[in-house]
């Protein structure tokens, strides 16, 4: 009988890597330490819990990098998509989740299956020289003693990163009389999204509200630790510039106020968080205000003076290896070739990034414990820009987590019209994708 796989966490990385292997008749055991050690931003036991947005982005396939990778994980059977359909409910163009419904989902699959055994542990070292294949997908909270082994191993300073988590609020607490759903420029069903105007003088109050509160203080030793771009706290964003908001996530522009006929000067927009409809979350809203603070300076935002708050935001240390320096391009480490990683630890971001490296490590798995031959799916792909950039195609001394995007896919050699280039970037991407699909078909077959 072939050896099981051991995974390391059961995120979303985990959880899709352990499904790839069991697909293709390879047993795993999924160690996941929760509810043995609770985390700072965790509330259940389940696998694939979402602890920060229950977005998955844009769903465009055509012309988003990330929708493309949405499309990518479709033809490779990932669960994580296949449980996110499930769990959808109303985002304009985007992906939305029912997070509890997601992670029930997920959970549900694989431990109905005979070839997953999940074990409730946690790993607090470099696992046992027994377990011949092992991938690692801890995800942003790491326990500290596999941390360290990992970085005496491989001899690596830490690198970290802060990552903070948005506000839900209980939509029977919105004030209607002034908010309105419409997605921004009628996208989607056209009502996607709860909109909360704010005129010059109230936008002017509440980003010195933001810059004024009182925000969750550093250790020394957290004070030189940089943010990740694509999780950045709001009142930081609003500390770079008074106007920044409002040409980022309070921008007003394809939404027109239905109580005045026009635009508004800044717009703070909710996003369902539910099947039910009942919670929506606060779109760009991640911060590190403390609590009292977080509620004094939100109710502040017409139309949530009386919001009540399911999750308040929070603020959690993330981790990641230093993935071109350390990893070869199957995601094994060069210092331990039985040890593969996956998941944002390699320096990905993001729940679809995160879910699409578990889904490449677990084929690699796969393949490896079969005696079977596998390639990389090729650069011109999602799977396969992404997988060359952190195994490869950044520069290691300069290395930051990174989302899925079209400057990281190989240009055509033939110019083209910039409107054409992303079409024909995805129309590329899932004809490669479809080739190397058959090739790995015809090589198992062998």
């Amino acid at each position: 009988m072939t050896q099981p796989v051991h995974i390391i966490g059961g995120g979303l990385a985990g959880s899709e890597a352990a499904w790839q292997l069991v697909q293709s008749g390879v047993p795993v055991v999924i160690h996941e330490m929760r509810p043995t050690r609770k985390t700072p931003v965790h509330h259940t036991d389940g696998l694939a819990e979402l602890v920060c947005s229950n977005s998955f982005r844009s769903d465009d396939a055509q012309n988003n990098a990330v929708g493309l990778l949405h499309e990518e994980m479709r033809q490779l059977s990932s669960l994580i998509m296949k449980a996110g359909e499930e769990a959808r409910v109303p985002a304009g163009s985007a992906m939305a989740v029912d997070r509890v419904v997601f992670s029930q989902a997920v959970t549900k699959a694989l431990s109905e299956h005979p070839l997953v055994t999940i074990e409730r542990d946690c790993i607090d070292g470099l696992p046992p020289a027994d377990w011949k294949q092992v991938i690692i997908a801890t995800g942003p909270l790491t326990s500290e003693g596999l941390s360290s082994a990992i970085l005496e191993l491989t001899g690596e300073d830490s690198l970290a990163f802060f990552d903070a988590i948005a506000p839900i609020v209980y939509k029977d607490s919105i004030n209607f009389d002034i908010a309105w759903f419409q997605s921004r420029y009628d996208k989607g069903e056209g009502a996607d999204y709860i909109n909360c105007p704010l005129d010059e003088a109230q936008y002017e109050a509440f980003i010195t509200a933001l810059l004024e509160g009182e925000k969750t203080e550093f250790k020394e030793w957290e004070e030189s630790t940089p943010y990740f771009e694509g999780c950045m706290p709001v009142e930081v964003m609003a500390s770079r510039g008074r106007e920044s908001l409002r040409f980022g996530p309070m921008k007003p522009v394809g939404l027109t106020d239905p109580n005045t006929g026009k635009q508004a000067h800044a717009v703070v927009q909710l996003r369902q968080d539910n099947l039910l409809g009942t919670l929506y979350n606060i779109v760009g809203f991640q911060t590190k205000l403390k609590y009292g603070a977080q509620t004094e300076i939100f109710r502040m935002i017409p139309g949530l003076e009386n919001a009540r708050f399911a999750r308040l935001g929070g603020l959690h240390r993330n981790t990641f290896i230093n993935s071109p320096r350390l990893l070869d391009p199957y995601l094994r480490l060069k210092a331990d070739p039985r040890l593969r990683f996956a998941g944002q630890i390699t320096g990905v971001e993001g729940y679809v990034e995160s879910a699409a490296i578990g889904l490449i490590a677990g084929r690699f798995a796969a393949a490896e414990a079969l005696g079977q031959s596998i390639s990389p799916p090729p650069p011109t792909t999602a799977f396969g820009s992404l997988l060359s950039h952190i195994t490869g195609g950044a520069r290691p001394e300069s290395f930051q987590p990174m989302n899925i995007n079209f400057g990281l896919f190989p240009p055509f050699e033939q110019r083209v019209k910039k409107k054409e280039r992303r079409p024909m970037m995805s129309a590329r991407a899932l004809s490669d994708l479809g080739t190397w699909i058959g090739r790995k078909s015809q090589s198992a077959a062998e």
